[in-house]
C-alpha cells in the first residue's frame, strides 16, 4: 500500500480530527517547522486527492504532508534558499550530513558560535547540518532570520535532543531522491501545474494577534499583498482545473479574502509555537480549497 493509501486508511480508521497519523521514518519530517503540519495530518489528508498526476508544495517548510503522501512527482519549494539547501544536502548527501551532526555537542557555547557561520558559502550537507543542528537545539525549534539573513534564535531548553536521527535522515532522503527542489516564488512555481495536479499552500500564517507573527523565515517576511497575490494564484488554479487546498489561520483578513469562491472548512488545532508557555493551546484554523 502507497503512503497515501495507507495514510488515508489510518485516518479513515481513527475517526479523530486531531489524533496524529502514526508515524514510521518515511513519514516523518526531518525538521521541526513553527506551523508545521504533522498535528492536522488527518483533517490534510481527507482533502487531499488520491494519485494526482503531480504534486506541487511551494511553501514546504517541514514538508509533514509530503512526506506523509511521497508522492511520486512532486515540485517542493520556498524563497528560504537555506531551507531548500537543506533539503538538497539530506537528499544528495544524507551520510556525510549524519557525520556532521554526530560531531556537533549540544552545547550554548558551540551553538552561538556555530549560528554565525558564514555557512552560505559551505556545501549543500553543511547547509543541512547546519539548519538541522540550530533546529533541534534552538529555542522552540524556530528558524528566524533579521533584516541581514542572520540566523537569530537563542539555545533551546533541552536537556538531551535528538539531534541526528540517522533512520528518520535515510528515509526522508530517499523520499526525496526524484522531487524538484527549487528556490522560487510560489506563483512561479505553479505557473506549469495543470488540469488534475494538486498544489498544497501552506503559506506564513496571518498572525491572529500583533504578538503572534512567526513568518520571518526570510529576510523580506509575507504581508497583506502577498496573501491577497496567494488567493488571486489560488483562484486562477481552480479556474484552470487544479485541485487545490490551502491552511491558514482563521484571522478576520483570511475569512474576508476567501469569502468567495472557495469552501472554507475549520479545523481545531494547537499552538505549539509561542515564547508563553500560557499562550500556546487550542485555536480554529482553517482549510480552504
Amino acid at each position: 500500500m502507497h503512503g497515501r493509501e495507507a495514510a488515508a486508511k489510518r485516518v479513515e480508521e481513527s475517526g479523530l480530527t486531531l489524533e496524529l497519523v502514526p508515524e514510521t521514518p518515511a513519514g516523518r519530517p526531518f525538521l521541526k517547522w513553527a506551523g508545521g503540519k504533522r498535528q492536522l495530518l488527518p483533517s490534510l489528508l481527507r482533502h487531499t486527492p488520491a494519485n494526482p498526476p503531480h504534486y506541487f508544495e511551494p511553501f514546504v517548510g517541514g514538508g509533514a504532508l509530503f512526506f506523509s503522501l511521497h508522492p511520486r512527482k512532486a515540485v517542493l519549494a520556498d524563497v528560504n534558499k537555506r531551507l531548500i539547501r537543506a533539503y538538497e544536502g539530506v537528499r544528495k548527501s544524507v551520510d556525510k550530513v549524519i557525520q556532521l551532526l554526530r560531531s556537533y555537542p549540544h552545547d550554548p557555547t558551540f551553538f552561538y558560535q556555530f549560528r554565525q557561520a558564514k555557512i552560505d558559502d559551505g556545501t549543500d550537507a553543511e547547509v543541512a547540518a547546519w539548519f538541522i543542528y540550530l533546529n533541534k537545539t534552538g529555542f522552540n525549534g524556530l528558524y528566524r532570520v533579521n533584516r541581514e539573513n542572520r540566523f537569530n534564535v537563542p539555545f533551546g531548553r533541552y536537556a538531551n535532543p535528538n539531534i541526528c536521527d540517522d533512520t528518520t535522515l535515510r528515509a526522508c532522503s530517499a523520499a526525496l531522491a526524484d522531487a524538484d527542489l527549487r528556490v522560487e516564488d510560489f506563483e512561479a512555481v505553479v505557473d506549469e501545474a495543470g488540469r488534475d495536479d494538486f498544489v498544497y499552500f501552506d503559506p506564513p500564517y496571518v498572525p491572529l494577534s500583533a504578538t503572534s507573527s512567526f513568518t520571518s523565515y526570510t529576510s523580506g517576511g509575507f504581508d497583506d499583498a502577498a496573501q491577497t497575490r496567494l488567493r488571486d494564484t489560488a483562484r486562477r488554479l481552480k479556474e484552470r482545473g487544479v485541485r487545490v487546498l490551502l491552511s491558514n489561520s482563521s484571522a478576520p483578513f483570511v475569512r474576508k479574502l476567501y469569502a468567495d469562491g472557495f469552501e472554507v472548512i475549520e479545523v481545531p488545532a494547537t499552538r505549539l509555537v509561542n515564547s508563553k508557555a500560557a499562550a500556546r493551546g487550542p485555536i480554529v484554523e482553517l482549510l480552504i480549497k
